[in-house]
């Protein structure tokens, strides 16, 4: 009898034991195959965080956004050699009157060349003292997410763009980018610039180098804006809230 006692107290461990286990395998399994996002998670230890927006999100509360922990944002304004983004002007007015650190980022072209499309930038954004250094937003679109365009001709026109950039602001830009179009076009090649990466998934810390800004998510649902676009991205900055300063232009 005691014998039995034994084995039925050995069961009752092993069964909950067993549920654990197998729920640790399938969670593993689900992040690994990229079903659970953990990074909301991850992010929120972060003690600096902020969105990136475009006329996609509408009308926008910056005050809200403020309220809701975003130290800084950063506003599209310009896309390859021609393009403005319509709500740049009332973005950048507005988030700026709530007293958001903001910066702007332009969408880089593969058909334009990189002179034009800083000169476009600049013309557009005009003075950027006191705001965060501007940002190159490269990663593929249209038949590129298929072809994607030469790496040397990539290389060489973002080189103009930065270089040109830096020449007007005093400061390299920052280069957003997927992994994707890292590990193709930037790996080893643009190491001085700072590095902006997106990973929805979990942290960077395999991309190979130090990032300046992680965009953890393009899902997040915060309160303030009334655009097309029902989702907004989120990023974090990997430093302190002092140390933010130093990326912006004096």
């Amino acid at each position: 009898m005691k014998k039995k006692k034994k084995q039925g107290k050995k069961r009752k461990w092993l069964i909950p034991l067993a549920v654990v286990l197998l729920a640790a395998v399938v969670f593993s399994v689900l992040v690994g195959t990229k079903v659970i996002r953990i990074n909301t998670l991850l992010a929120a230890g972060y003690p600096v965080q902020g969105i990136d927006v475009s006329h996609y999100q509408g009308e926008i509360d910056w005050a809200k956004m403020k309220q809701q922990g975003m130290d800084f944002a950063y506003i599209k304004a310009t896309e390859g050699s021609a393009h403005e983004d319509k709500r740049f002007d009332k973005n950048w007015k507005e988030a700026k009157a709530a007293g958001m650190l903001c910066g702007a980022y332009h969408f880089f072209s593969f058909e334009s060349e990189g002179a034009k499309q800083a000169e476009h930038f600049i013309k557009k954004v005009g003075d950027l003292k006191g705001s965060l250094i501007p940002v190159v937003d490269v990663e593929y679109y249209g038949k590129y997410a298929e072809i994607p365009p030469d790496v040397e001709k990539v290389r060489k026109e973002l080189r103009e763009m930065v270089g040109a950039l830096e020449k007007k602001y005093g400061r390299k830009p920052m280069i957003y980018c997927t992994y994707s179009v890292y590990r193709k076009y930037l790996d080893g090649v643009f190491d001085e610039v700072p590095l902006w990466i997106r990973n929805v998934y979990y942290p960077p810390e395999d991309i190979g180098r130090k990032w300046t800004l992680w965009q953890y998510t393009d899902r997040a649902q915060l309160d303030g804006y009334q655009g097309e676009e029902k989702s907004i991205d989120c990023n974090v900055f990997q430093g302190e809230k002092g140390q933010l300063n130093n990326y912006v232009i004096q």
